[in-house]
């Protein structure tokens, strides 16, 4: 039987937020948010992808939530160029580390867009242990504010992204490999595109071997 998980809303910064959230009921269970797309390229909680990624971590016996962003679906406000989906995702991790206050382990997941709020939000946050970024776009945004990356973790990208160089992608890595005490690794999922079509089984695969790893001491 699949666990079933709860439309909700929750207090953000500009007004309350459309939310899913699946709730564990193992004590000490860890904790992730996964945030979505570009909002004004039609991204929101429903992607496919954010909801593998979702699903991904409910296998894994996680607590998880997964938010619209400000002026997505029915969440309050208005677009606010990163900054203030910055705060969205801030006050997604603060809701959801409330209500599991005995969480083992926390993470933050992000697809395109989301992957870079994702890898922005692990800047601010000591207490992550552990992201996953599927397919970011250092061509697009700048990445240098990972100076250093201050914890592990998985970057996941298609080696036929129609919209990032396999260039940028190779220079993040060379990035983030020279900081000392953190490993992440880039997976390369081939044949796929940005959004992975026909390839979300061996997408969703790589995660959970990933998840697995990471959690398999909990």
């Amino acid at each position: 039987m699949k666990p079933k998980s709860s439309e909700i809303f929750i207090p953000g910064p500009a007004g309350r937020l459309e939310a899913k959230y699946y709730k564990n009921p193992k004590f000490g269970s860890p904790v992730a948010i996964v945030l979505h797309p570009h909002p004004q390229y039609g991204g929101t909680m429903r992607n496919k992808i954010v909801q593998l990624i979702f699903n991904a971590f409910v296998d894994k016996g996680f607590s998880v939530i997964k938010i619209n962003f400000r002026g997505v679906g029915k969440s309050d406000g208005v677009f606010d160029n990163g900054q203030g989906e910055l705060s969205d995702a801030a006050a997604a991790l603060d809701w959801i580390e409330r209500e599991n206050l005995d969480y083992s382990q926390c993470w933050i997941s992000g697809f395109s867009f989301g992957a870079l709020l994702c890898m922005q939000l692990i800047m601010r946050r000591p207490e992550v242990n552990n992201f996953v970024a599927i397919s970011p776009q250092p061509n697009v945004y700048d990445f240098s504010f990972l100076a250093p990356c201050p914890t592990s973790g998985q970057v996941l990208y298609s080696d036929s992204d129609e919209l990032v160089t396999a260039e940028s992608i190779n220079e993040l890595d060379q990035r983030i490999k020279i900081q000392k005490g953190v490993e992440v690794i880039f997976t390369k999922i081939k044949g796929g595109n940005h959004f992975f079509k026909n390839k979300e089984t061996e997408l969703k695969n790589e995660i959970l071997n990933y998840i697995s790893d990471k959690t398999a001491f909990i």
